[in-house]
């Protein structure tokens, strides 16, 4: 079984491989990444599964106090498994772990977004116990 851990900052290149997949039509700048990578592992809780060295899977949840919710709401910031992992329970371990922060922390809820191209994810969180409950609005600032 792959064991799980917290990331640290030396897994910014195996993370960044992760990110390619998970964002594929994304330009991402190395440079301008790494240091935000650093500043929020000071922040969030980040997971990491190494296998043999290499990182293979890769998630992060934030916490956000909510009135509505009259609470702290956790938010799965991103989660990715290597393409030649997938189907092997890693998401969903990963997820669990994901979650049990969570619930150490007392949230009123556990929410993620995930874009419209992926109905695949979209199965996974619903198999998760996580049923579709908002449209995402977003704009584009700067």
């Amino acid at each position: 079984m792959i064991p799980l851990r917290d990331c640290r900052a030396t897994d910014f290149d195996g993370v960044l491989a992760l990110l390619r997949q998970l964002w594929p039509t994304k330009t991402i700048d190395p440079e301008v990444l790494r240091p935000l990578f650093e500043r929020v592992l000071e922040n969030r809780r980040y997971v990491c599964a190494e296998d043999g060295g290499r990182i293979v899977g890769f998630g992060g949840i934030s916490f956000r106090d909510n009135l509505w919710q009259e609470g702290t709401i956790a938010y799965v910031e991103e989660l990715v498994v290597d393409e030649s992992c997938r189907g092997q329970g890693l998401g969903q371990r990963i997820m669990e772990r994901l979650l049990g922060y969570a619930q150490e922390r007392g949230c009123k809820r556990f929410e993620l977004d995930s874009g419209f191209q992926r109905p695949d994810a979209h199965r996974f969180y619903e198999r998760f116990g996580m049923p579709k409950r908002a449209f995402l609005f977003s704009r584009v600032l700067g």
